[in-house]
C-alpha cells in the first residue's frame, strides 16, 4: 500500500490554451518522473468565458499567430485549417466543463487528450457542446450521462470551485505549476523544452519542506 502523498502538484491549464498544448510533451515527461509522494491534480483555469458570438477576424488572426509562435518555440503541431472550416468563438468554458464532466466517469485525462487533439490537430470546434459530446462518444463514455453533466449545476459549481482554487494558489496564466505542501504553495518553473527544470525545483522544494 502506497503512502499518502506528501505534496500535491497543481497543473493549472485550459484544454484550449495553445501554450498548454505546446507544454504537453514536457508535461507528460514530468508526470512520469514524479515520485509517489507527489500527487498530480489538474485545475481548469478558464481562459475565456462563455460567448456565443463569432470571433472577430482580427482576434482570429491574433490567436492564429499565437499558434505559430507556440509551434516555433515548442515544436507542437497545429492544423491551421481550423480557421477555415470552423466558426470560432472565444469561449473555452465549455471545454473546461467537459473535462470536469468526464472526470465523473474517470476519464479526465482522456477528455483533455481528446479536446486538444480535436482542436489543434483535427480542426474541430471544441467550443461547441455538440463537438464535446462527439468526443465523449469517441473515448467510450456514457454520452447521455456526459451530455447531462456538461450543462448541470453541479459541473458549473465544480468549475467555479476550480477557479477559486486557481486564485487561492495565485495563478493567473496557463500553463502553471504549483507545488502544495500543506498550506505552503511554491510556484514551479515551466520549461517548454526540458522537464528536468521543473523536476529539479520540485525536488528542492520537497527537501526544504519535507512532510
Amino acid at each position: 500500500m502506497s503512502a499518502n502523498p506528501a505534496a500535491i502538484l497543481y497543473h493549472v491549464h485550459d484544454p484550449m490554451c495553445s501554450w498548454c498544448w505546446g507544454f504537453r510533451r514536457v508535461w507528460d515527461q514530468l508526470r512520469e518522473s514524479l515520485p509517489e509522494s507527489v500527487k498530480v491534480a489538474n485545475v481548469v483555469g478558464g481562459l475565456a468565458a462563455d460567448n456565443d458570438d463569432p470571433m472577430p477576424l482580427e482576434q482570429q488572426k491574433t490567436i492564429s499567430g499565437y499558434w505559430s509562435d507556440v509551434a516555433e518555440q515548442t515544436g507542437a503541431q497545429f492544423n491551421f485549417d481550423f480557421w477555415k472550416v470552423c466558426q470560432p468563438r472565444r469561449s473555452t468554458y465549455p471545454a473546461c466543463r467537459a473535462v470536469l464532466a468526464a472526470a465523473i466517469q474517470q476519464a479526465e485525462q482522456a477528455m483533455i487528450d481528446a479536446i486538444q487533439q480535436a482542436y489543434y490537430l483535427r480542426a474541430m470546434n471544441t467550443s461547441d457542446n455538440s463537438t464535446l459530446i462527439t468526443l465523449a462518444k469517441e473515448i467510450g463514455l456514457d454520452a447521455e450521462r456526459f451530455a447531462a453533466d456538461l450543462i448541470s449545476p453541479a459541473i458549473q459549481a465544480e468549475l467555479e470551485k476550480n477557479f477559486a482554487l486557481r486564485q487561492k494558489i495565485g495563478v493567473y496564466s496557463f500553463p502553471s505549476l504549483v507545488l502544495a505542501q500543506g498550506e505552503v504553495f511554491s510556484p514551479i518553473a515551466v520549461d517548454y523544452q526540458d522537464y528536468h527544470t521543473s523536476q529539479d525545483v520540485i525536488n528542492q522544494a520537497m527537501e526544504c519542506n519535507p512532510e
